[in-house]
């Protein structure tokens, strides 16, 4: 599996990245555009470890996911940088990178 994909779209001004929670997340990098309102759209198809807990601690975001669904999570507008996510453990690391 490729470690960066094309995971990012744009729905009705918004960006959508999507990403894969099961024993750890996919890919583990996404690039993202900065100023331009995001979701986070996280897929799980029988997640039961611990990567179903989902943290952005700089955004304050904590999030447990249902073992089987589509969540989406508002990360509003992002400033350039890399965002740092992991499980609620800290064993499943994965990054947004947000590009003027």
């Amino acid at each position: 599996e490729s470690q960066t994909g094309n995971n990012v779209s744009m729905v009705d001004g918004k960006q959508v990245i999507e990403i894969r929670a099961k024993g750890g997340y996919l890919p583990r990098v996404s690039t993202a555009k900065a100023g331009i309102p995001t979701t986070l759209r996280v897929n799980t198809t029988g997640t039961f470890d611990c990567s179903s807990a989902l943290r952005i601690p700089s955004l304050k975001v904590s999030k447990n996911l249902p073992a089987n669904g589509v969540t989406d999570i508002d990360l509003g507008s992002l400033a350039a940088g890399t965002l740092q996510g992991n499980c609620s453990m800290g064993m499943y690391p994965f990054q947004i990178d947000v590009t003027n």
